[in-house]
């Protein structure tokens, strides 16, 4: 590719990703400072190299899934944020108050704000994750919460509704022996020792040790499996604003790709890669008409995926510069441990 077809594919690519119309020979002469016979021309070639295509309705050209990636691989360029912009996600890997995941999660809400796309976090927590402390808490009519949090931060909660023929005072008796045994244990062994050591302990103590048990045994079993992997999807509505889903048809297949969770898992990121990635139209293995760009994190006893999802026509240089910005945030969190 010669010079001036890199500066028409560069300008053609970022007028469709701001108008989402394709774009003609005439808008690009008093850029390019060619006549409309040569941008022609040159337009062409482009579409016969397979990086642009002819809109049906339209003389003008837009750019081909082989053309984005020719743009985000040899033309782009990050673009940094702005100063509000990078203190506001500053503002919240700061806050030392804030467990990691919920600083993740309200980290991908704000850049569902900023760029008007959907932002996924994949996450997988360690298995370094201990028991820290189990409580309970009595409500009206025999409802209580089961509460459990790890060394790591993760707190999960369970809302159980006892029998009549069980207290309040024999749950919270064996949470007492729960504590004092298991704390700092790895979550992937506690229901396994709960059941060898915990449970003969309250078959002496509580009299419908059973059903006691079944209420600490439930807790947990679900509690390993929510904090091993946690998904959040944030800013679903800002996809369903793009043209390209502009009919029911669409709009439903999308949303059933977002409630589908083999293929929400696709979008985790397999290598070992700490930078930015993207995956264009069917690379993403999502949907063929998105764009999805993520990078992963490893700190603090955890693990995951940070992901952007958007139309083919993204705004690439302010999501990778956007991504580059908190990869560099996470690692950064990581050598401060």
């Amino acid at each position: 590719m010669n010079e001036r077809q890199s500066k028409i594919l560069k300008e053609i690519v970022e007028s469709y990703i701001k108008t989402a119309k394709p774009v003609g020979s005439k808008s690009l002469c008093k850029k390019l400072k060619c006549s409309s016979a040569t941008i022609r021309n040159e337009m062409a070639h482009l579409e016969e190299m397979g990086l642009l295509e002819k809109n049906h309705i339209s003389s003008g050209r837009i750019p081909s899934e082989e053309g984005y990636k020719y743009y985000v691989t040899n033309l782009m360029k990050p673009k940094e944020l702005s100063d509000k912009d990078a203190m506001k996600l500053q503002t919240i890997f700061r806050n030392h108050e804030l467990a990691l995941s919920d600083a993740i999660t309200s980290c991908v809400e704000i850049i569902s704000e900023m760029t008007n796309y959907t932002s996924v976090v994949l996450g997988k927590n360690s298995e370094d994750n201990a028991l820290q402390q189990v409580s309970i808490i009595p409500l009206q009519h025999q409802h209580i919460v089961a509460l459990v949090c790890t060394d790591q931060g993760i707190v999960q909660n369970k809302q159980f509704t006892l029998p009549n023929n069980i207290s309040i005072q024999e749950v919270v008796k064996t949470c007492e022996i729960i504590n004092k045994m298991l704390v700092g244990t790895p979550i992937d062994e506690v229901s396994e020792r709960l059941e060898y050591e915990i449970k003969p302990i309250i078959a002496e103590k509580i009299e419908a040790y059973e059903t006691v048990y079944s209420i600490f045994s439930k807790t947990f079993s679900d509690f390993a499996s929510k904090a091993s992997e946690t998904v959040h999807v944030s800013g679903k509505k800002y996809l369903l604003q793009e043209p390209e889903y502009n009919n029911v048809d669409e709009i439903r297949k999308i949303m059933e790709k977002f409630d589908d969770p083999n293929l929400i898992e696709k979008i985790e990121a397999t290598d070992s890669d700490r930078g930015v990635s993207i995956y264009i139209g069917k690379d993403s293995e999502f949907d063929p008409n998105v764009t999805v760009i993520k990078t992963t994190y490893r700190t603090n006893g955890s693990e995951g995926t940070i992901a952007i999802i958007g139309p083919k026509r993204m705004e690439y240089d302010r999501v990778v510069g956007l991504l580059s910005f908190i990869n560099k945030e996470l690692n950064k969190e990581d050598s401060d441990e």
